[in-house]
C-alpha cells in the first residue's frame, strides 16, 4: 500500500511540475524557445500542446525560415490528436500559402485523408464523403505521379463503396415502403423512387459490387408497381416488368432471386396474354 501511495505522490509530483514547465513556455515571450518546445512536444506524441503552441505562434513565424514546417507540424499535430475537421482545414492553409512548398504534395495528401477519417456511416449523411473524393480527386489532378497515388485511388474506391451503399439503403427503404403514400409528394409512388434510384445507381457505379442488389430492387418494383396500377397503365408496365426480368436473368444466370424474375415473367405473360387483369392477382 505505501509503495501504491509513494507511486501517486511521485506522479503527481511529475505531472504537476510538467504542467507548470508548459505554462511557463506558453507564457514565454521567446518565441524561439517556445518553438523549440513545440518541436519537442510534436516529437513526443504531446498533441494537445503543439497545437495550443503552434495555433498562436503560426502567424507570427509566418515569413521566417520556420513559416513551412510550423503550419504543416500544426496540422499533423491536429490530424494524429484526431481532429480530423481542423487539421483538413489547416493542411488546406498550408497547400494555398505554399503550392510550391516542401511539404506542399503531402499536405494536399492530407487534405482529402482528414476529410476521409472524418465521413460517416453509408447510412448517415454523405456530404463529407463526396468532399473527400474532390480532395483526392484533386491531389491525383495535381501530381499525377504523387508519392501517395496508389493509396489515394484505394481511398477514393472505398470512398465511391460508400456512396453506392448509400444509394442501397436509400432504394431498400422505396423498395420497403412499396405502396406506402403517407410520405409522397405530388402523387409520388415508392415503387416509381425505387426505380429511379436502382437506375441511377446502376448507371453511375456501373463496376460495383453491390451491382446485383440495385437490379434485384429494379426488377422487384417494376414488377409490384405493374401490379398495383390502374388499368390504363397496366399492360405497358407489366410488359416493362416482363423486359426486366428476362433481362435479369440473362445478366445473373446463377442470381438466388432468378425462381423470382420467372415467377414475375410467368405473371406478366398471362396478363399480357389475356390482356386484362379479371380475378387474377399474381404472385407474392
Amino acid at each position: 500500500m505505501k509503495k501504491i501511495l509513494l507511486t501517486v505522490v511521485v506522479l503527481a509530483i511529475l505531472f504537476s511540475s510538467c504542467a507548470s514547465e508548459f505554462n511557463k513556455v506558453y507564457s514565454s515571450n521567446d518565441t524561439g524557445y517556445k518553438y523549440e518546445y513545440a518541436k519537442e512536444c510534436f516529437a513526443n506524441g504531446r498533441w494537445t500542446r503543439t497545437i495550443a503552441l503552434l495555433s498562436d505562434m503560426v502567424v507570427m513565424l509566418k515569413g521566417t525560415e520556420h513559416a513551412q514546417e510550423s503550419l504543416y507540424m500544426l496540422a499533423m499535430a491536429q490530424f494524429n490528436n484526431r481532429d480530423y475537421e481542423s487539421a483538413s482545414a489547416t493542411f488546406k492553409r498550408y497547400y494555398t500559402s505554399y503550392p510550391k512548398g516542401t511539404y506542399a504534395e503531402l499536405a494536399e495528401y492530407y487534405v482529402g485523408l482528414s476529410l476521409y477519417k472524418s465521413t460517416p456511416e453509408p447510412r448517415l449523411d454523405q456530404s463529407k464523403t463526396v468532399s473527400a473524393i474532390s480532395a483526392f480527386q484533386e491531389y491525383l489532378d495535381l501530381f499525377p505521379d504523387a508519392t501517395m497515388k496508389h493509396a489515394a485511388q484505394q481511398h477514393l474506391f472505398e470512398l465511391q463503396d460508400k456512396l453506392v451503399e448509400k444509394e442501397l439503403y436509400s432504394a431498400q427503404l422505396y423498395y420497403d415502403l412499396g405502396p406506402y403514400f403517407g410520405n409522397c409528394n405530388f402523387g409520388g409512388n415508392n415503387y416509381e423512387a425505387c426505380i429511379i434510384t436502382s437506375q441511377n445507381a446502376l448507371k453511375d457505379y456501373p463496376y460495383s459490387k453491390l451491382r446485383e442488389n440495385f437490379a434485384i430492387l429494379l426488377m422487384k418494383s417494376k414488377y409490384n408497381l405493374a401490379m398495383q396500377s390502374v388499368d390504363e397503365k397496366k399492360y405497358e408496365r407489366f410488359q416493362d416488368a416482363e423486359d426486366e426480368c428476362y433481362g435479369f436473368i440473362n445478366e445473373y444466370p446463377d442470381s438466388k432471386e432468378r425462381a423470382t424474375a420467372e415467377k414475375y415473367i410467368e405473371v406478366c405473360k398471362e396478363y399480357i396474354s389475356k390482356h386484362t387483369e379479371g380475378g387474377f392477382k399474381g404472385f407474392n
